[in-house]
């Protein structure tokens, strides 16, 4: 880019009026100050540059300014001959001079509308007064009185940013114009077919959105606006941009016209910046090739803006796009939520007044079906897969009950958009209900009981299901499976989390075991994550760590992290009362609307969720084993709980899970499940090894493996210690043994025999 800078000469007409002569060309303008004056003379040359690719040129390097006084005898000129008057007048003129890039130099005269060239300095003052002259004597007394009015001149300047390397067309002779950083940050939309193709089979279509996409096409094109389009997750901003732009480059397209457009995620601007004031150029190249290519910038997340650049807000990208949007500069369009637009104008007012808000609600139910069906029969005439009608009504209501944090028809167009893509990969042409639990139970991890209305709970089921892997405690079984029951009815609140219970009582009693068996049978079908996100509260004991867990500008803790990679899961806080109290506060929002917001209106959402905190609070004093004052203990518990948190939030939870001290069939059935996990493991079933074990090593890692302060918990270190390891080691000495039984048993120390399987 090259910088023209023309001189500009300005005169006070009046108090509140002046009058600016753009040297070298013919432009006047007269405004109330002098840098109105140069704003209007801006906004001209650019558009002229823009419409017809040229430019007016002046050529002095460094102009300078003088006063000359022209002696003159005005003359009348008529038919019968010419009348001077009596006596001489000295006249005003005003000079700007200098030398130009070609080594010598040049003068004009702005209010004559005149200019001469010289070679020498030392000619200046004859030439000058030379050629005003010859002028002022082609001029009636009248012209030369108006003269008069052109007093106290002020020097100034004008300047244009041109492309020499510019698109032309010359004769056989073409040019086409590139955009470095443009085409480096930003693509071109519309996208070309070929690109369309690469990147989504699927119509880039805003049904049942015309009015709205009339409305934003009249702004940007009429009105030249930027604009805001506000909406919540899934209402269809970025279809209503995206069909905007088409419509406005056809219709631009047909008459010929200058518009284009461009589509660019924030942190791309910044992202190869390492030095100091390095992303300012590149925005600032962005604004003036945005210019030249009549562009207008789409920019996705546009809240993002205001998070890279700078340490905060004010020093952001944001901050410093906001002075071209308010010159008119730059042209802007982007898509915000709600809770987004109140963050921007809270952090960065200045930025937001520049654009037009337009808002947008969610379709109604007969609105949202349309555009189902509308989806379908593209489908079915573009991609030849059918899809059934009652797939369709099954996608809704699955959605709208599991994902009421989104809206229509986002989310529907995308679970759609999967069925097809999952239809394409196995070569089938027909989308049915089945095809529809499937996908649901693969992306949620939901099994088919809580799809599937025709489904029935089996309550006995159930209950086996959780004593299988929950010992020694009823009453956990007994809310567990409530939470179960309330979920399958529908009858949970949508508008928190699935449930919030904390699991109090002493260590090693099953409290991660129990979590880890409700993560499974809610959200275990289907994701290849586990469905358990397990966080040790004991990590954020000081007020400051809270940024760790839940984040802090642009930082994600490490609690929005994982529940946005898995919205359907179980969240263990464990140890909950070791965290700082600054941390309850955080979570109070969490439990109470099963959503937490960050200062830039991104949220994090908590609904999909079963909330379990852990806490040993009143597990001091511990009867022991086999002696549980069951009674006694809750009370204890209870008592310690309401002590240690606040009541607000010991309101939010639902129920409060009471875990009781082991007793010795509890220790038994223990072990007996460890082994029975231990035989099931990949190294015995791939070798046809069963293993036998003798009661005698149920009593030997009953008494090694349980201790009263942390209950069974050392059990599973014991069975890996004095089972697995000798085992191992057993292998390894008896490399041929396949196909066999080993009879595990315990004397003074592990004791194993073979036999071979009965055929």
């Amino acid at each position: 880019m090259e910088k023209l800078t023309y001189p500009l000469v300005c005169y006070q007409l009046s108090e509140d009026s002046w009058l600016g002569l753009l040297v070298g060309t013919t432009y006047k303008v007269v405004d109330k100050d002098i840098k109105g004056i140069k704003n209007t003379l801006n906004d001209h040359l650019f558009k002229q540059y823009k419409k017809f690719d040229d430019y007016p040129y002046t050529n002095i390097l460094e102009p300078k300014i003088k006063t000359i006084e022209v002696k003159v005898r005005p003359t009348y000129k008529e038919e019968g001959g010419q009348y001077p008057l009596a006596t001489t007048i000295k006249v005003p003129i005003t000079a700007v001079y200098g030398e130009n890039d070609s080594g010598y130099y040049e003068c004009y005269f702005p209010v004559l509308g005149e200019s001469f060239y010289y070679y020498d300095t030392k000619q200046f003052k004859s030439l000058s007064q030379h050629f005003a002259t010859n002028i002022l004597n082609q001029r009636t007394p009248e012209q030369i009185n108006r003269l008069f009015l052109y007093q106290s001149p002020v020097l100034d300047e004008v300047s244009l940013k041109v492309n020499y390397d510019r698109e032309y067309n010359w004769g056989d002779n073409a040019y086409q114009r590139t955009y470095a950083n443009l085409s480096k940050f930003a693509e071109k939309y519309p996208y070309s077919k070929a690109e369309k193709k690469r990147i989504s089979t699927f119509p880039e279509a805003a049904w049942e959105q015309e009015k709205v996409v009339d409305d934003m096409a009249g702004r940007i094109a009429t009105e030249q606006s930027n604009v805001l389009i506000v909406g919540d997750p899934g209402t269809g901003k970025s279809a209503i941009i995206k069909q905007t732009f088409k419509k406005l480059h056809t219709r631009i397209k047909k008459q010929k016209g200058e518009m284009t457009f461009w589509r660019i995620m924030p942190q791309r601007i910044t992202a190869s910046s390492k030095y100091l004031g390095e992303w300012q150029e590149k925005c600032e190249s962005l604004v003036q090739e945005l210019q030249y290519a009549s562009g207008i910038l789409w920019v996705e997340d546009i809240s993002r803006l205001m998070m890279i650049g700078g340490q905060g807000p004010e020093d952001s990208v944001a901050s410093f796009f906001t002075s071209f949007l308010r010159d008119g500069k730059l042209r802007m369009v982007g898509e915000v939520t709600p809770s987004q637009l109140d963050s921007m104008r809270r952090m960065l007012p200045g930025f937001v007044e520049n654009f037009r808000i337009i808002h947008l609600k969610e379709l109604p139910e007969v609105g949202i079906f349309n555009i189902l069906d509308k989806f379908a029969a593209f489908s079915k005439q573009n991609l030849k897969i059918n899809m059934d009608k009652k797939a369709l009504e099954l996608s809704y209501r699955l959605l709208l009950r599991y994902y009421p944090y989104e809206k229509f028809p986002g989310k529907a167009v995308r679970f759609l958009g999967q069925l097809i893509n999952e239809a394409r990969l196995s070569q089938t042409n027909h989308i049915d209900k089945k095809d529809v639990v499937t996908e649901f139970s693969k992306r949620t991890g939901l099994p088919s009981l809580f799809l599937r209305d025709d489904m029935k709970l089996d309550q006995e089921d159930l209950d086996q299901w959780f004593n299988k892997r929950i010992i020694g405690q009823h009453d956990a079984i007994t809310k567990l499976c409530e939470v179960v029951k309330i979920y399958k009815a529908g009858l949970n609140n949508p508008h928190k989390p699935i449930s919030t219970l904390l699991f109090a009582g002493p260590t090693g009693v099953g409290k991660t075991a129990s979590a880890r068996a409700l993560a499974d049978y809610f959200f275990g079908k289907g994701q290849k994550q586990s469905p358990l996100i397990r966080i040790d509260m004991s990590e954020f004991r000081y007020p400051g760590q809270i940024v760790q867990l839940i984040g802090s500008g642009r930082e994600v803790g490490k609690l929005v992290k994982e529940i946005r990679e898995r919205p359907f899961a179980v969240l263990l806080l464990d140890e909950v009362e070791k965290a700082d109290p600054s941390v309850f506060d955080a979570l109070l929002t969490v439990l109470d609307e099963g959503r937490l917001v960050d200062a830039y209106g991104r949220v994090t959402n908590f609904r999909n969720v079963i909330i379990i905190m852990t806490s040993n609070l009143g597990a001091s004093n511990r009867t022991s084993l086999g002696f549980r004052d069951t009674e006694g203990a809750s009370v204890r518990y209870e008592s310690a709980i309401a002590k240690f948190f606040r009541p607000e939030f010991i309101n939010r939870i639902d129920g409060i899970v009471m875990f009781n001290a082991l007793q010795e069939k509890d220790i038994i059935q223990i072990t007996k499940k460890e082994l029975k996990e231990l035989s099931e493991r990949e190294g015995f079933i791939k070798n046809g090894i069963r293993l036998h074990f003798d009661p005698s090593i149920l009593d030997h890692l009953k008494q090694v493996g349980f201790d009263e302060r942390y209950g069974a918990r050392p059990l599973q270190r014991a069975v890996e210690d004095e089972v697995t390891a000798v085992i191992a080691n057993w292998l390894l000495e008896h490399s041929d043994t396949k196909d066999c039984t080993l009879h595990i048993g315990y004397q003074q120390n592990l004791t194993i025999k073979k036999t071979k399987h009965k055929n």
